[in-house]
This record gives structure tokens, sequence and C-alpha cells, in this order.
């Protein structure tokens, strides 16, 4: 199958946005200085803390996905509107510092989740189905990884492939019993790979906002950093599942991995695309 110009441009755009800059380096830019040294004024006991707290904003978000997201017709993406409100919530986190983290992380969570569908949304996601929910849900692995990990399991692909049973069952139980029962094992699976990665973005923010010279405008704007690193993560995650509609997954992704970007076009290094 041959893409269209149009297309191509589109998964150009996808690749560049989902290996775009860290999360980290945005903020080591905004402080000036190394996120280790906001990693060192944070207490003893702060990773027990935002690990519990992600786990917590994640089933948050995973029920609102499964109970009030709407199939409106696609339109562009309320990023700006999304993104006063997430920054509403770290001026909130900046004034008051880790102890509004389980406060503010599962709001925060939850107004990105609704700004990632509507990214979806625009790229024609059927919102109200469960595997584009799941796919929302999804994004919150895609922008980081554990230190653990390495290069081979850390790609774009890597991650949706090391979800992807997670994710199967943990749409076939919501299909049959809905999210009521948080202790569910395939519920429990999900939300526990997602936060695992989930958790780098968030430790690298916590520490950020943990350096002296950061207030509730700074916090702010240290959200705005946060939200806008996942909806470019969405942006680029719904324009590949746009692309597989068309074309197949096989071809998306050896396209994605094969492509090489030149100037203002692509060179394709297999013969067969």
């Amino acid at each position: 199958m041959t893409f269209t110009a149009a297309d191509l441009d589109d998964l150009r755009r996808a690749r560049r946005l989902l290996e775009r800059p860290s999360l980290a380096s945005k903020l080591t830019s905004l402080l000036g200085e190394p996120i280790e040294r906001g990693v060192k004024l944070l207490p003893p006991a702060w990773s027990g803390l935002v690990t519990g707290a992600t786990r917590r904003a994640l089933q948050t978000a995973l029920a609102v996905a499964v109970g009030t997201l709407d199939d409106r017709a696609p339109r562009p993406a309320a990023n700006r509107l999304h993104k006063i409100a997430v920054a509403a919530t770290g001026a909130g986190g900046g004034a008051f510092g880790l102890a509004a983290l389980p406060i503010e992380l599962p709001i925060s969570t939850t107004v990105m989740l609704r700004s990632i569908a509507d990214v979806a949304r625009s790229e024609g996601e059927r919102i109200r189905t469960i595997e584009a929910q799941l796919a929302c849900l999804e994004v919150f692995a895609l922008g980081g990884h554990p230190a653990s990990d390495d290069a081979a399991e850390t790609g774009y692909f890597a991650v949706r492939v090391a979800l992807a049973r997670a994710v199967s069952e943990a749409a076939e139980y919501i299909a049959e019993r809905g999210v009521a029962q948080e202790g569910a094992p395939a519920i429990v699976r999900l939300i526990g790979l997602i936060a695992s990665r989930f958790g780098v973005e968030v430790s690298e923010k916590v520490a950020a906002q943990a350096v002296p010279v950061i207030g509730a405008a700074a916090g702010a704007t240290i959200n705005l950093l946060f939200v806008d690193h996942f909806q470019a993560v969405a942006r680029g995650h719904f324009i590949v599942r746009r692309l597989e509609r068309t074309y197949g997954a096989p071809l998306i992704r050896a396209a994605y991995d094969n492509q090489r970007l030149i100037g203002g076009g692509v060179e394709v290094l297999s013969s067969e695309f």
C-alpha cells in the first residue's frame, strides 16, 4: 500500500513527538539546574508517597475513562483549556509542596486524561469504546520508563507491546464487570505497569517542585510542562493509531522503525514501502 504525502508527514510528526526531549530535560532547562538537586531535598519517605499517589491517581483516571468520556464528533482538542486547569492544580502543589501531592496528583491526572481523550477524539477515536479508553490511559506509560529498563525496552512500540496483554485482560474484565472492584487482578496489573512508567515523570515533577525557589507560580509552570509533555505524547500516539487503522499496524510499525527523516521529506529504508 502506498502512503500519501500527508500521511507520511503525519507519521514523521508522530515520531518527532514520541521521541521529543524528556520531561526531565525540560524541567532542568526551566530551573537552570539538574533535577537531581531537587531529589536530594525530598524527605526519605517521598518515594513511597509518590508511588501510592501515582497508583491512586491512575485508578481515579481509569474510573473516569470508562464512566464519563463521550463520543462527541471529532474537533480540535481544547489543549489550552486543559493546560489552564492543570496549571491551577500545580499552583497549589508549588505552594504546599510534597504534602499536596496526594490531593493534587489525582486531580491533575484526571484533567490530563480528559485532555488526552480530547486529542484522541480529534484523531478519530471512538472514545466510548473500552479499547480507546484504555489507549488513552496507556499514554501515561509512554512518556517515561523505569531506570532499570534498557534502550531496547523503552521505545514507543516496545512499551505498547509490553502493555498489550495487560490492556487486553483489563478490557475483557471491564467489558464484563466494570471497574468497581479496584482489587481485580486484571486492573491491578495494568495500573501497576502504567504506574511504574508514569511514576518516572511524577517523581521528576515532585523533585522540581522541591527546589527552594519554587513557589505557586513556578509550580503552575511545572504543571504546564507536565501536561504539555503528555499532550504531545498523546498526539503522537493517536496519529499512529489513526494510521494503523488505515494501513495496518505491521506496515506502520515497519515504516516508523525504518524511515529516515531528511529535511522536508522521508526516505524509507525498505523497498517494500
